[in-house]
């Protein structure tokens, strides 16, 4: 009832209610654009090639995508363009002396990196157009049709289709900027949000005609349920936990009043870096199994490209080291210690047992090395552990850890947002006490 009594007052808020509207619109778009197919593809033939694909790297692709790829949409490269233009932005930070400098100007420095990304992701998007244009153009479907239209030349379609699909994620990008400043909650993330629960509905009714057809027992049917809910609950427990460090306040005399002597926690969250280091990591492994796709008579490539495949041995190592280290890399840039010791020692805080400065910011890194360690782990088991699993057991999940975690925390982060405006306009929210918060205590 307290759920139900808070998106009531969305309703009631019209400022909130305007950027409800405006999302749920900027989303049919988006949605409505995954089905708008590239000009000149058999859609018979591309629909007969997907469905007796054993690609595993172009399905996880499909899910992130909302289904476009297998529809040849304009909108079949999504957002990942824009999401490794991005991080290859951020690492530039590291080498780079003027990106470092730009992403400590503030407003000004970001403006100015948001237009180079944008740049990266134009140029990206053409590379990934023409690869993806000529595999389409190459392959056949199992009645041994075309996915092209006969006709159609090879530089023809490719041209054409690179300028779409190019164009296609420009505007993405755009609908989710859009998203960002006019609406509610991360753009970028809600668009990659809404493409995944777009595969839901399709694959539970899989699901359900696979028991219909006693493909699967009811008892099969009712573990794979209850894994995929233990791993929603266990990413919500982590997700909502906390580190806190005891902080001290010192006594100072206002007037004839003592203000100050108490204490409080400096709130460390366990899963500090979010989705952001699978989302990156998911981007980046795409990369090798896409361009091995491109080049299916390289015999070597294809060696290196399967055991790229999700589930394979190479794939979950490489997957793992990705995770852990957009993990760390995305924490440094969420939180600095040096400027925590910093801030508390102007304002008279201190943490009981360390001294001020230099100590207090090597204590905070201490523990924030540890709360980071603990979060790597948890989203590379999250991330990797359904790929074995699923083999184990012989089942068929309809939805990976991968999506679950991405699903869950731009939910939670989304809702969050809400919570917030309806504070600020003094309406209860969604949860009890009108606040989301860490229920554990770490």
């Amino acid at each position: 009832m307290q759920a139900l009594s808070g998106f009531a007052n969305v309703l009631k808020v019209k400022d909130l209610r305007d950027r409800v509207l405006f999302t749920l619109f900027i989303l049919l778009i988006y949605r409505l654009g995954g089905f708008i197919p590239v000009p000149g593809v058999n859609a018979q033939a591309l629909s007969e090639f997907f469905n007796n694909s054993s690609n595993n790297v172009f399905s996880l692709y499909n899910t992130f995508v909302g289904g476009a790829l297998s529809r040849a949409a304009i909108f079949s490269l999504g957002i990942m363009p824009y999401i490794t233009a991005s991080i290859i932005i951020q690492l530039m930070g590291t080498v780079s002396p003027k990106v470092a400098e730009l992403q400590k100007q503030g407003m000004e420095g970001r403006a100015k990196l948001t237009q180079w990304t944008r740049y990266f992701t134009i140029f990206i998007s053409g590379l990934q157009s023409i690869g993806i244009s000529s595999w389409i153009f190459s392959q056949h479907s199992p009645t041994g049709q075309a996915l092209v239209v006969d006709g159609i030349g090879r530089f023809a379609f490719v041209a054409l289709s690179t300028l779409t699909l190019t164009t296609g994620t420009v505007f993405i990008m755009w609908l989710g900027e859009q998203i960002t400043a006019r609406g509610i909650g991360n753009g970028i993330s809600l668009i990659i949000f809404i493409g995944i629960i777009a595969r839901v509905p399709v694959a539970i009714f899989n699901e359900f005609e696979m028991f219909y057809n006693q493909e699967h027992s009811l008892a099969m049917e009712l573990i794979i349920i209850g894994v995929v809910v233990a791993i929603i609950m266990f990413i919500i427990y982590i997700d909502q936990g906390t580190r806190r460090i005891p902080l001290q306040s010192p006594r100072r005399v206002v007037g004839r009043k003592i203000m100050g002597g108490q204490s409080s926690f400096l709130p460390l969250k366990v899963n500090t870096a979010g989705v952001m280091p699978v989302i990156f990591a998911s981007a980046i492994m795409f990369l090798p199994a896409q361009l091995v796709a491109f080049f299916p008579h390289w015999q070597t490539g294809q060696a290196i490209g399967r055991s790229m495949l999700p589930g394979e041995l190479g794939y979950s190592i490489t997957y793992v080291v990705l995770i852990v280290f957009f993990t760390y890399f995305y924490t440094a840039i969420q939180y600095n210690p040096n400027d925590i010791a910093e801030n508390l020692k102007k304002s008279g805080g201190f943490i009981p047992g360390i001294r001020p400065g230099k100590k207090t910011a090597e204590f905070i890194d201490s523990i924030l090395t540890r709360v980071t360690l603990t979060c790597a782990i948890f989203l590379a088991v999250i991330s990797v552990g359904p790929f074995y699993l699923k083999d184990a057991l012989g089942m068929s999940f309809y939805i990976g850890g991968t999506s679950v975690l991405i699903c869950i925390g731009v939910a939670l982060e989304t809702l969050r947002q809400f919570q917030a405006r309806l504070q600020e306009q003094n309406y209860d929210g969604f949860m009890k006490k009108g606040k989301i918060k860490g229920r554990k205590r770490y």
